[in-house]
Parts: C-alpha cells; structure tokens; sequence
C-alpha cells in the first residue's frame, strides 16, 4: 500500500501544538519530525512552508528516513512555499520545481512540459516564482507486477483577493499552466496526482455559507474544476475532466467535509469552513488502485487539516535521489563554500572601459588642481597679521550705531536708592495685600491638585466595562479593523463566541459596536 497525505501547514517553522519542552533552535525541527510520525504517510505534501533557502537549517530539511525537496518563493520571503518529504522506501527518480521547466536542473527532471506557447518567458518566470509547484516521478508497481510511473504535483494555488483584481488573473493562469502540464505527463504515459490547497470550493456542498454567495457557480476557479474533473464520481460513465476528484468519489454526499477554516473567527469549533484541500487522481488511477481517500480534521497546527488518499500499490525506490534533494544542497552536502560563488562578475564593453578611465584620469587632474589653488590662496603666517597674542573675545563684537553709548561718568542709581524713591504703604495696604496673596496661593494650590487628581484618576481608572452582546448578554471581544480604508485602526466591540451558521444559536451573533465614536 503507497499512502499520500497533504497539509497546508502554515509555517514549517512554527511548532505545531503537542510540542513543547525542547530547545527553540531545536524545537521546529521536531515538530517536522512529529508531524511525519503522525501522519504516517509514504509520501507528504506540505504546503505554505513560508521559509526561504536561506531560513532553511539541516535539522529542518534533512529528517532520518525520508528526503525531501522544496521549492523557495523568490520574491518575497516568509510567504508561499512548497515541500515534499518522501520516506527512503519512496525515494523518487525524479524531482523538479515548477511547472514551466524555466527552473529545471539539466539531469533528474521530471519532463514533459505541454504546449505553452500561451504564455510569454516573464509569465511563466512569474508564475513559478512564488515557489507553489514541486513535482515528484515515482515508480510503483502494481498488484499484478506491472511496474508504472507515477508524478505528484504538490501545489499550492494563488488565491484571489477581491481588492486585488490582478491576483485574480494570476490564478486562473496558474491554473492553466498546471492543467497544460498535468495533461502533458498523462499524455506520456505517466499517472498523475494532483494534490494540495486548490484554494476553491468546488460544490455547494464543499463550503458551508455556499447558499449567501453571490454567483457560487459562476466563480472562474470552479468552472475551471469543472473542466479538470469529472463531474459524477468515479462509477459513471459521464466524466467531463480527465481527473477525479478522490474524496467525493468514496464520499460523494457527505456534508460537512471541510479542510479550512478561519482561525481569527474560531469557525473550527462549530466546522464552519470549505473544503479548499483536494487529492485529484487520473481517472485510471483512481478507479483501479485507490482504496481510500480521507480528511484528518483532528489533526490541529494548522487553519487547515491534513487530506491523503491510499493507494493498493506498492513504492519501487530509486537507488539514488534526485539533484533536487535537499541534502544535496552545497550547505547541508559539508563542502565548503567560496566567496566568488555569491559574486557575479561584473560584464563591461571596451567603450565603457575607455570612457570609465577617461573619468578617472580627469577626476585626478581636477584634484590636483584644486589642491594647488587652496595652498596658493592659504595666507602665509607673515600675512595673517603682527599680532601674535591670543585675541580677546570682545574684539569680535562691535557697538551698535543705532544705541546709543552710555557715559563712562554717568553711575546708575542703586538699589538702596530705589527702594527710597518709592512710596511706603500703610500697615492696612501691607494686611491687604498679604490676605490676597495668600489667597491667590491657596487658589492656585487647589486647581493644580484637582488637575493631578483628574489626571490620576483618568490613567488608573482601568479600561471602560466591556459591553454585553445583544444576542447571548456575555461580554463581547475587541478587535481591530485591518482593511484598508476611512475605519483603519479603528477598534471595535463584537460577540465572543465563534463563527457559525446561522440557524445555529450557539454561534456568533450580530453585535457590533464601535469603541469609540469617530
């Protein structure tokens, strides 16, 4: 028996739950190791690794009794990435990252690339470029001895955010070079699994609010599974598609069989979620070899649960991995490295050349003659003045000719005979004036407490009383409004308990309440 799994995980990096007590340099690469044991699968796709190659470390990459190949986005890091772990009983005989071939190594490809004069050399570049596609050759042997190849397409699909139109694009042209290459290797004689996050609900029935959305049929991603897969299950002999969709061929009316749901929301406590994550076999494939075909909802780690499938055949190994095995890579294979591997030398014509010296020749001519021009304008020592003494600070600072100069003989009267040229006041003008005084300090004394004790009781007061939603009277949760827009930033009151449908009293209801007026 050959059993696959797939896994949107959601950061490989980031230790799933069960975890704990070990080293944080250690701790990821046990959880990788965990997560293996688990699902105890021959072969496992991993999906949204979110690791670049220079994150990757050995102990992550390089796990005792499986290789592994991963595909790196190259644009942006932490975002996207795919990766397959493939026990030694598995080993592929070949391994290559993408569907365009643009990233194919010269030895160890997997080959057969369809016609994709549709598409110019940059889009396939972009396409591929996210790193969403790893691919695996595998040979199988069947129960009656007939040995077979076998690819698997670990994918991770574009998704497509309604304020980005262009991501829309992307998507539905990822689709298409992914459907161009799997029908390529179908029509060389290969089998074909397509498995990992499609990031569509096919059917009504693959996600839970399907009823509300507006246009579900007429979505481009569900047409395009339309036309992929055939449409009534693997007994019938209508099929539009060339390949199955495994799970509703063993469950074609089971209801509730999501593998995503949104983590902010908590909608995994009431399963309010769509079925986003699929194992998509060749039509022959499926009906002659597959046994079974599961979700593992129980799995936890991850806002989506692992998916797999059995197959009633067994793993022929190749005798060696593929260049693409990750502990093949010059910093895992324990071959030092050299700096001019990360310099790339710098191509110039001969008229560059020229004109580059030229310019530098000129620029020492001008600095040698602007050094000759400061020392012959630099006064000399007997030029500067006779004066050798240091000078006094008074000297830089001349009179005014609009102020007049005070008299050296004129003396300003003192302060004894100030105090004698003014008037003495009363006894009762003394009184006087001490009562006000007094008075005036004790007011202003007054108003400075009442100012720090308003202030005080502002900062220690404490957060205001969290309010009640409407639907259940418990104290609601705060969130944060995220979106682009005039509410950015803004916070807001809503009910604390999960999403849910919503016939469902159990669920969130409809309170909502900002925390501040705007």
């Amino acid at each position: 028996m050959l059993r696959v799994v797939s896994w949107n995980i959601n950061g490989i990096r980031r230790p799933v739950q069960g975890v704990a007590n070990q080293e944080p340099s250690n701790c990821a690469a046990v959880a990788v190791g965990r997560i293996l044991e688990e699902l105890d699968a021959d072969i496992v796709c991993l999906q949204e690794t979110k690791v670049t190659r220079d994150a990757l470390t050995e102990p992550l990459a390089i796990v005792e009794g499986y290789n592994s190949y991963f595909s790196f986005s190259r644009n942006r890091s932490g975002y996207s990435g795919v990766a397959t772990f493939c026990k030694d009983n598995a080993t592929p005989v070949a391994a290559e990252e993408g569907l365009s071939g643009l990233f194919a190594t010269q030895n160890g490809n997997v080959g057969c690339y369809g016609n994709m004069d549709e598409f110019t050399q940059e889009e396939l570049r972009a396409l591929d470029s996210e790193g969403r596609a790893l691919l695996t050759q595998h040979k199988i042997r069947t129960w009656e001895g007939k040995e077979r190849i076998l690819t698997l397409i670990n994918v991770y699909c574009p998704h497509a955010d309604p304020g980005r139109p262009e991501r829309l694009v992307f998507k539905m042209r990822f689709y298409r070079l992914l459907q161009i290459r799997a029908e390529a290797l179908l029509a060389a004689g290969s089998h074909v699994i397509i498995l990992g996050d499609l990031n569509t609900a096919h059917r009504p029935i693959d996600h839970w609010d399907a009823v509300n959305l507006e246009c579900f049929e007429e979505d481009p991603g569900r047409k395009w599974m339309d036309s992929l897969l055939s449409n009534l299950g693997c007994q019938s002999a209508s099929h539009v598609g060339p390949f199955i969709d495994s799970y509703r061929c063993f469950q074609p009316k089971q209801e509730g069989a999501f593998t995503c749901w949104s983590a902010v929301t908590g909608a995994r406590h009431l399963n309010y979620g769509s079925r986003l994550d699929y194992v998509l076999g060749d039509r022959t494939l499926v009906i002659d070899t597959f046994q079974a075909s599961f979700l593992l909802p129980e799995v936890m780690g991850s806002d989506h649960c692992p998916v797999g499938a059995v197959l009633s055949v067994s793993s022929v190994p190749a005798k060696q991995c593929p260049p693409l095995c990750t502990r093949f890579l010059p910093e895992f294979a324990g071959t030092q490295l050299k700096i001019l591997r990360f310099l790339v030398p710098l191509e110039q014509s001969p008229l560059l050349e020229q004109s580059a010296l030229q310019h530098n020749n000129q620029t020492r001519v001008q600095t040698c003659q602007n050094k000759a021009q400061v020392h012959s304008t630099r006064p000399r020592p007997s030029q500067a003045g006779s004066g050798r003494g240091q000078k006094n600070l008074k000297s830089y600072f001349q009179p005014s000719p609009n102020c007049p100069q005070a008299s050296p003989d004129i003396e300003l009267p003192s302060p004894p005979l100030m105090s004698a040229l003014m008037t003495p006041k009363t006894p009762e003008e003394e009184a006087v004036a001490k009562v006000v005084k007094g008075r005036a300090k004790a007011s202003e004394a007054k108003d400075e407490k009442e100012v720090r004790t308003s202030f005080w009781k502002s900062v220690l007061a404490g957060p205001l009383r969290t309010p009640l939603c409407g639907g259940h009277r418990e104290p609601c949760v705060m969130r944060t409004v995220k979106k682009p827009g005039p509410n950015l930033g803004r916070r807001f009151y809503m009910c604390a308990r999960p999403r849910g449908p919503p016939t469902d009293p159990s669920s969130r209801c409809n309170f909502f309440l900002w925390s501040r007026p705007s």
